[in-house]
């Protein structure tokens, strides 16, 4: 058995997300953690965030990349914490996580710490949230249209508008997102549909992601970056940017997250990665399932779980459980 952990990015946030974790101590010291560093940022507390909202405020891109990232480490702590007393410790082979959530595996790797990611990711969402005048960007899910097609359309509308439209997530062999202008989303989606996409949606982000936009975002957060410190992940993590793991030299690690921002989120290839280095169980842990569905369309032979809610707790440390004696 071979199993990789995942974490997911920004849209998974909902009000009252790790509320239930809280009934175990290592939990709370998490939220705790979090709390304390943000405090004087935000003004409130992110745990109150988290638990009560309002959602408007929760999806503002500045905080929901925190309160995802506390929520899911929250998760995960716990599942350390469960399988330790049952005998067994939780080894993963490898981590990742979807944009956001790679600052979460570096987290859970041991590459940095709990307190320099929380306010890290809260300035690179208000740095992100700052870098499009709002309405002026935009992306769009879009599904059952091969790669090449789909990059064959945006160049041209992006040529022909003067403008940026680009590929901001490969998630899978049928859904890549697309990030850019509004003007060239909004053209570019009726002339994915008319090439044959089975559908286009757009998604209700607030700016628009991982695309050349993001280079001042990025740009701004480069100083913060190259202040933290850094330790070589005791597992692998794999890089959103290369899909390789991060490399020993750890002076690398503010570079392969400033490219982050304005690059594509290659996660169909992360799993494929997974697949060719022989993991057969694949654990998303923090909010939603998306991450566990796109594993599924990708590599169908990979084991999934997911979780997201203490009531969750007793059967995934079960199946992990099981999967580490098989």
């Amino acid at each position: 058995m071979s199993l990789a952990v995942v974490f997911p990015g920004q849209g998974s946030q909902r009000v009252g997300m790790g509320q239930d974790w809280l009934i175990h101590e290592s939990a709370g010291s998490v939220f705790a953690a979090a709390d304390l560093v943000l405090q004087h940022d935000l003004g409130f507390a992110l745990s109150t965030l988290c638990f009560a909202g309002p959602e408007e405020e929760l999806r503002l891109t500045a905080n929901c990349q925190p309160a995802i990232l506390t929520a899911s480490l929250a998760a995960y702590r716990v599942l350390e914490e469960e399988l330790k007393e049952r005998g067994a410790a939780l080894t993963p082979a490898y981590f990742a996580g979807h944009s956001l959530g790679e600052y979460t595996a570096l987290v859970a790797a041991g590459a940095l710490s709990l307190e320099d990611a929380a306010v890290t990711v809260h300035e690179r969402g208000r740095l992100m949230q700052e870098a499009v005048p709002p309405g002026e960007g935009a992306m769009a899910a879009v599904f059952g249209l091969d790669v090449e097609t789909l990059d064959a359309i945006s160049r041209q509308v992006a040529a022909e508008l003067n403008s940026v439209l680009e590929i901001a997530n490969f998630n899978s062999p049928e859904q890549i997102v697309v990030s850019g202008s509004a003007q060239a989303v909004a053209l570019a989606s009726e002339r994915y549909t008319a090439a044959g996409a089975k559908r286009v949606v757009e998604l209700p982000v607030s700016a628009p992601f991982h695309c050349a936009l993001m280079v001042p975002a990025a740009d701004g957060l480069k100083p913060r970056l190259t202040t933290l410190e850094f330790a070589v992940p005791h597992v692998p993590v794999v890089a959103n940017l290369t899909v390789q793991p991060y490399p020993a030299d750890t002076v690398e690690y503010a570079k392969i997250l400033h490219a982050q921002i304005f690059n594509p989120v290659r996660w169909t290839e992360t799993v494929q990665y997974f697949a060719m280095h022989k993991v057969t169980h694949l654990l998303e842990v923090g909010p939603g399932k998306v991450l566990r569905g796109l594993a599924m369309k990708t590599a169908r032979e990979l084991k999934t779980m997911n979780l997201e809610s203490e009531a969750d707790l007793g059967a995934v440390a079960n199946w992990v459980a099981e999967a580490l004696q098989a």
